[in-house]
């Protein structure tokens, strides 16, 4: 007979199935990327029992409990976690604190199945408080290197080949920039913490603490980096990666026009996902009015709608150059070199992509961190 466990790591490093009983709304503000919701009540059970506990007390909230799920609903909810039990026999369950719904699933699994299928100790906020545990760690104990760069440099692309690096836009699904949505929804801000708690947790285990991350504001799209991540990120020392205007454009391209067209098309289909990737983009472009100007906003606009349209009519991109080209010269670009300006001081390396690629696997080898002279 397997035990309960307490032994956070060994489930988000080995991946283990987790059933979690919550409410469906507790599980939609935050899960784990292994877990499947079978819950012991829904959000209208949980809610009348939340009442009746703040009214009358424990024994009466529970008493409801049991007189709402019962009969052919009790049955429905046992047969779903039977199902996930005999299909996971090496999983776990648990509730919010690993309390009482845990052990009335187990209760009722073992009289189903004549066996107890283990729950996880501390529930949800146990896992949730390692998890942030994981992160504030090893902003303490690991050394960063932040790579920054122009738009359209491909950070991205070097990230992608480093053993050592954490992909913050992949785990906020979002690349970062007022054109950066992807045509699918960000993950709520408990995921998104989530997942790069259990990402930093698979480096460490593979022996990665010197660890490489991309120059991000505190907020990447409408999700927040941890504070004591993004701090720290300020202070580190930074690589840049250089490339030229043609290949950023081109990358812009792929990125924002090509590869988005196609999200969009695969989950709305030909029609209604060319139409929402079209909105998108202009609904991009005007969320950042103020800040180009009026009268530069106005010509950007005509070029995209120029382009959309041909777009539209024949297939090519070839006139959305225009707008990218002009959008990284007059808004981006500025920015930029501002920003490069003001971290100079922190610029241990500056490459192209294959230079930047070579420094940093080179670094890594090493297991050191770059000093700077603002960290001298």
């Amino acid at each position: 007979m397997r035990e309960d466990t307490h032994d956070y790591r060994t489930l988000f490093l080995g991946e283990l199935p987790l059933m979690d009983v919550r409410a469906p709304i507790e599980f939609q503000k935050g899960a784990f990327p292994h877990a499947v919701n079978l819950p012991l009540m829904n959000d209208q059970e949980r809610h009348e029992v939340g009442v009746c506990y703040k009214r009358h007390g424990q024994e009466s909230a529970v008493a409801l409990g049991h007189k709402l799920v019962s009969g052919d609903i009790r049955a429905e909810r046992i047969a779903a976690w039977v199902q996930f039990a005999q299909a996971n026999p090496d999983g776990y369950l648990y509730c919010f604190r690993g309390g009482h719904r845990s052990r009335i699933a187990q209760e009722w699994l073992s009289a189903e199945l004549g066996l107890r299928y283990p729950r996880v100790v501390g529930g949800y906020k146990a896992m949730r408080t390692y998890l942030l545990g994981t992160i504030e760690q090893a902003v303490a104990e690991c050394s960063f290197t932040v790579l920054g760069g122009m738009t359209g440099t491909g950070k991205t692309e070097v990230l992608n080949l480093l053993d050592n690096a954490l992909d913050l836009e992949a785990y906020a699904n979002h690349r970062g920039s007022s054109f950066g949505s992807h045509a699918s929804a960000q993950p709520s801000q408990i995921d998104f913490e989530n997942r790069l708690g259990i990402e930093i947790l698979r480096k460490r285990h593979l022996g990665h603490d010197a660890l490489v991350v991309e120059d991000e504001s505190r907020i990447i799209g409408s999700r927040n980096l941890p504070l004591v991540l993004y701090q720290d990120m300020q202070t580190r020392p930074m690589v840049w990666l250089e490339d030229t205007l043609p290949n950023r454009i081109e990358r812009i391209l792929k990125d924002y026009v090509i590869d988005l067209r196609a999200e969009y098309l695969a989950l709305f289909g030909p029609e209604t996902g060319a139409s929402k990737y079209a909105l998108r983009l202009r609904q991009n472009l005007d969320s950042i009015m103020r800040r180009l100007g009026g009268e530069r906003h106005q010509r950007l606009a005509a070029m995209m709608d120029a382009a959309l349209c041909e777009q539209a009519r024949s297939g090519s991109c070839e006139r959305h150059r225009e707008w990218i080209e002009g959008l990284l010269t007059h808004y981006y670009d500025p920015m930029y070199v501002y920003q490069r300006e003001r971290k100079a001081s922190r610029i241990v390396f500056t490459g192209t992509h294959d230079e930047v690629v070579e420094y940093l696997r080179r670094q890594a080898r090493q297991g050191r961190q770059p000093k700077s002279q603002a960290l001298a």
